[in-house]
């Protein structure tokens, strides 16, 4: 796949995201939301960036099962019960995705939710790939 991340100056900087980005390749792959489940099925982790570091570990398990890596990532929705936690926690979360899925940002979106599906759950992310 090539991607291209495109930021153009005249919007605000992009940290952590890019406000574009143009894939191509032969295979898009569907990401289908994945919380911080466990391997039994349980929500893992009491605070959010325990269970946001076990919901991107399942995207990228996922996505690595498809043939793809974080750097095919071309778009992510996170969604959040509580918006405001989430912003407290960004530096934290940032370091997260770097340390797991490297600097090369896909497109972006955090929108909070009322809830998840599993009522423990404070985070969702979903997304699609490109793969070569």
């Amino acid at each position: 796949m090539t991607a291209e991340r495109v930021n153009p100056p005249e919007l605000s900087p992009a940290t952590g995201f890019s406000h574009a980005v143009v894939a191509a390749g032969s295979r898009v792959v569907f990401l289908a939301g994945q919380t911080a489940l466990d391997s039994d099925g349980k929500v893992a982790g009491g605070t959010l960036p325990e269970q946001f570091e076990r919901a991107l570990t399942n995207l990228l398990t996922a996505l690595r099962a498809a043939g793809g890596t974080p750097a095919h990532l071309a778009r992510v929705t996170v969604y959040a019960t509580d918006i405001a936690a989430y912003r407290a926690h960004a530096p934290e979360l940032g370091a997260l995705w770097r340390r797991l899925a490297g600097r090369d940002y896909p497109a972006m979106a955090v929108v909070q939710v009322v809830r998840l599906w599993d009522e423990e759950a404070m985070v969702e992310l979903d997304g699609f790939a490109v793969l070569p």
